[in-house]
């Protein structure tokens, strides 16, 4: 039987054994959206935002993040990172920004959640620094876009999975 818990026996939480997995490369790439304001967008494009260049301060915070990712996210091994790359670019048609992150390691386990936390960081970012021109903006559709390596071996989002 499946079971989403990591409780033992005596119901205490716990990592998962990844101990006996083989070392494969793993990557892993997820994108997100935050929803802005006309307003907001173009002063993302003039870089005239109160708190400096939100794009790149974005995508800096996003690395970060995925660094940090077994700090944030609980039961999450640590893991060695080779590679986190972070692009954020205003997109007309949301209007917003979209975010893209990759994760690269050689391990025994995924590097989904640190691509999904670097994206989530760099969209947390680009709502600080440009919430001066208003609370109504809205981050979302931060989804895993492609995994490779490990057990299960590639995935990849198809366009009907939204």
């Amino acid at each position: 039987m499946t079971t989403l818990s990591h409780l033992d026996a005596e119901g205490r939480a716990r990592m998962v054994d990844v101990s006996g997995k083989p070392e494969t490369a793993r990557r892993a790439t997820a994108e997100g959206t935050i929803i802005l304001s006309p307003a907001a967008c173009e002063g993302i494009r003039a870089h005239a935002g109160p708190k400096g260049e939100v794009l790149a301060t974005a995508e800096l915070a996003g690395v970060m993040g995925a660094k940090r990712t077994a700090e944030l996210i609980p039961l999450c091994h640590p893991i060695g990172l080779e590679h986190v790359e972070v692009r954020a670019m205003l997109d007309d048609t949301l209007p917003g920004v979209r975010v893209r992150a990759t994760a690269r390691a050689m391990g025994r386990t995924g590097v989904e959640m640190e691509a999904l936390t670097a994206a989530a960081v760099a969209l947390l970012t680009v709502y600080d620094m440009v919430k001066a021109a208003g609370p109504e903006f809205r981050i979302g559709d931060i989804v895993l876009v492609e995994k490779s390596g490990g057990k299960h071996g590639d995935w990849k989002r198809s366009e009907t999975d939204g």
